[in-house]
């Protein structure tokens, strides 16, 4: 140690440090950096297995939904000129069975689910859209901050089954009307994480420097707010879609859904309540459907909120 402290003393000064040449394309050069978010969102995603094998696996149900009726012997409002032809099981011939009219349960089941998901997917979105806009105006205006949470209570106490009750009755019952009833009724939740949110980020100082400087509303949420939501956005869209079914199969049990006409997945549970315990297929095969998507979904959402976290990218 004594020798190479006397070796550092004998260096001179000049040898140690000397001055940069300037340059001037050197001090123009900005630097670049790879990351993306989106990126980084998805290569966390496809590390979670699971939910990579759950995002297939519900892909494929879509997909085959639609290849099951090309594939169907019959069609899903078709009567089998027999009525000995009500009741079958399962067979080579009618791979679901029959329903208690005599129809082909499998086109029934997979028009069904067609029509359960689309419904799920419109009011997700709608929602989305709905939840976000109101929640983003909720926690940063503070004009509106007591008017909307005095709209949001009024609606809250009351059952959304009261308000679905009251629309069946007074307006009539059809996808249409279901599905926008869903979406005036289904925004608060997304609405109330995201006001709780934009409270959190509306004061940070680049917020308040932007404001300063003359920023808009809409540009501060949109570019300042909104990116620090996502993972809560992504969430609670993956969780609205089986919420959808789960409240659709729920009030066409009710007789409060859907038009009759229409088969949907909570209709075929609806119809299959009065013969399940001597023909069970009838409840099965929709009940599988409905439990695959809600499980699927949920496990997804989680998965896909985590990964869009920034806190998670490294």
């Amino acid at each position: 140690m004594e020798d190479q402290k006397k070796d550092l003393e004998t260096v001179n000064e000049d040898e140690l440090f000397h001055f940069v040449e300037y340059s001037p394309d050197a001090a123009e050069t900005v630097s670049y950096s790879e990351y993306s978010y989106w990126r980084s969102v998805w290569q966390n995603f496809l590390k979670k297995k699971s939910a990579v094998v759950l995002s297939i696996v519900f892909i494929a149900l879509v997909i085959f939904s639609f290849i099951a009726l090309a594939i169907g012997k019959y069609n899903y409002q078709e009567l089998i000129p027999d009525s000995t032809k009500s009741f079958i099981a399962p067979n080579a011939e009618y791979w679901f069975g029959t329903d208690n009219i005599g129809r082909d349960y499998w086109c029934q089941v997979w028009y069904a689910s067609q029509t359960s998901i689309k419904l799920a997917l419109i009011v997700a979105l709608g929602e989305c859209a709905l939840g976000i806009t109101i929640g983003c105006l909720w926690g940063y205006v503070r004009k509106l901050d007591r008017f909307i949470t005095e709209v949001y209570n009024i609606i809250t106490n009351i059952p959304v089954i009261i308000y679905m009750t009251l629309i069946a009755l007074m307006i009539g019952q059809s996808f249409e009307i279901m599905a926008v009833s869903l979406i005036l009724f289904g925004w608060l939740v997304m609405a109330r994480n995201v006001r709780n949110l934009v409270l959190m980020y509306r004061d940070r100082e680049y917020n308040l420097a932007s404001r300063t400087l003359g920023t808009n509303i809409w540009r501060i949420l949109v570019k300042n707010i909104l990116p620090y939501l996502i993972s809560v956005i992504i969430l609670r869209l993956a969780l609205s879609i089986p919420g959808t079914i789960s409240m659709e199969s729920t009030l066409s049990y009710l007789g409060l859904g859907l038009d009759i006409n229409t088969p949907s997945l909570g209709i075929l549970l609806r119809n299959a309540r009065s013969y399940f315990l001597d023909y069970p297929y009838l409840l099965v095969f929709p009940a599988i459907i409905v439990s695959v998507i809600t499980i699927t979904f949920y496990l997804i959402g989680n998965a896909f909120s985590d990964a869009s976290d920034p806190r998670n990218h490294v």
